[in-house]
């Protein structure tokens, strides 16, 4: 097959990708195009036989609507193309490059260790995959605390280099003027509270926040904060259902809940916990549901590949490109030929 008309079927696949219908909150499938499956032999294309989604993609406009239908809007993250491709054919409404990231993709300790090039890395392979959802990029530690100058210079490399839509940030009223600075250069922020995961060292742990009257205010106070430095959404992360609704009642922007009930505006959870992706015995938090067994398929389609390697019942015929008979027997002749010549 010649590059041209290789190179022609990649430019019709983007072309199908980037020209979608009228959104649905669900996207619909439409199966691959035979001509398309058969473009290429090799295992690596990034998208190889994927269907295309037929949806408008999700702006704020979109989630200000769904929000005033009372619509819940759905959230999950993803660290990189895959986990991407698979939450947007989905049809999840935002993509979160999260800075949990850290540990389920990069095994680290704790969020305060990865760096902004590497939340850039991974924001630019998830943008990749995103045609239709909001793409949301995780502001790391130590990017945006010095100064609201810092914040944007760094919410505006998340932009530009990360090529997400908007980002978000840790923190409540301490942060406002940070926000204030970022939206007010044009670039959409979600902020975040309750629960802030990269200061979980001045809060001793990963605490539930919001559990008594004094608590429960300060949060309100936070949340209200945030809504008028111009955050378009908030999430809240580990606080009692309860003070959760009542919080998303007295605010005129979505609350994105983790561990927070579900009278939030939408909710949001790690991918790689909701899917199962880690052996049995991983600490999950009380809010995770497992949706999945992402490890215990994995786990057995490795073993079942190795056993048939052992057995040499991998790889069959089938798996094969075979030779004309014709050519490989001359092949063949011309070889064992030339080893009886040299014995």
């Amino acid at each position: 097959m010649s590059r041209a008309f290789v190179n022609t079927l990649r430019t019709c696949s983007r072309t199908i990708q980037r020209h979608p219908a009228v959104y649905s909150p669900s996207p619909v499938l439409l199966p691959a195009s035979p001509s398309l499956v058969q473009a290429r032999h090799s295992s690596h294309s990034p998208l190889g036989a994927a269907t295309a989604i037929t949806r408008k993609p999700v702006s704020i406009h979109t989630l200000q609507s769904l929000y005033r239908k009372n619509e819940p809007i759905t959230m999950i993250t993803a660290h990189d193309f895959p986990s991407a491709h698979v939450a947007d054919h989905a049809g999840m409404d935002m993509i979160l490059v999260g800075d949990s990231l850290a540990m389920v993709a990069l095994g680290m300790e704790d969020t305060s260790e990865v760096l902004m090039e590497e939340m850039l890395l991974h924001c630019r392979s998830v943008a990749r995959a995103t045609k239709g959802a909001f793409t949301v990029g995780d502001l790391p530690m130590g990017s945006y605390e010095i100064c609201p100058e810092q914040a944007l210079e760094s919410a505006i490399r998340m932009i530009k280099e990360g090529r997400v839509k908007s980002i978000k940030l840790e923190g409540g009223k301490e942060v406002a003027p940070t926000i204030s600075k970022i939206t007010t250069a044009g670039i959409p922020v979600l902020a975040h509270i309750g629960l802030t995961p990269q200061r979980q060292n001045a809060l001793g742990g990963f605490r539930v926040q919001g559990k008594s009257t004094a608590s429960a205010l300060r949060l309100l106070e936070d949340a209200l904060a945030v809504q008028d430095a111009g955050a378009f959404a908030v999430v809240l992360e580990a606080v009692p259902a309860e003070v959760a609704a009542l919080l998303t009642q007295k605010l005129s922007i979505p609350t994105i809940g983790i561990g927070a009930g579900n009278g939030c505006s939408g909710q949001v959870l790690v991918q790689v916990d909701m899917s199962g992706y880690f052996p049995p015995g991983r600490f999950l938090p009380k809010f995770v549901k497992q949706f999945g067994n992402v490890w215990a398929e994995s786990l057995r389609a490795i073993q079942d590949y190795k056993t048939e390697v052992k057995s040499r019942a991998y790889p069959a015929p089938e798996h094969t490109y075979p030779m004309p008979q014709a050519e490989f027997s001359e092949f063949e002749r011309l070889v064992l030929g030339k080893r009886i010549g040299t014995e």
